[in-house]
């Protein structure tokens, strides 16, 4: 009786963080462009522009590693 709650829980979640990593990724930044540069050039300015990448970095990952083990629980699951 627990395994389809867990599978539709983790169907769901599996939805959120794949909709969530997508867009975390289309925040970054290419090459002098994306969320590093709001607020000035892409090279100057202090370490603002650089935490803000760093910060992303660290929530994309974050968000892939969610969608991953929901990956892995609904494998398990055998859905």
């Amino acid at each position: 009786m627990i395994a389809p709650m867990l599978e539709a829980i983790a169907i769901f979640i599996h939805v959120v963080f794949a909709v969530l990593v997508m867009v975390l990724v289309l925040m970054h930044s290419g090459q002098d462009s994306g969320l590093g540069s709001i607020g000035g050039g892409a090279g100057t300015g202090g370490g603002g522009q650089h935490v803000m990448e760093r910060n992303l970095d660290r929530l994309t990952i974050a968000a892939a590693l969610v969608y991953v083990g929901a990956a892995i629980v609904l494998a398990r699951v055998g859905f």
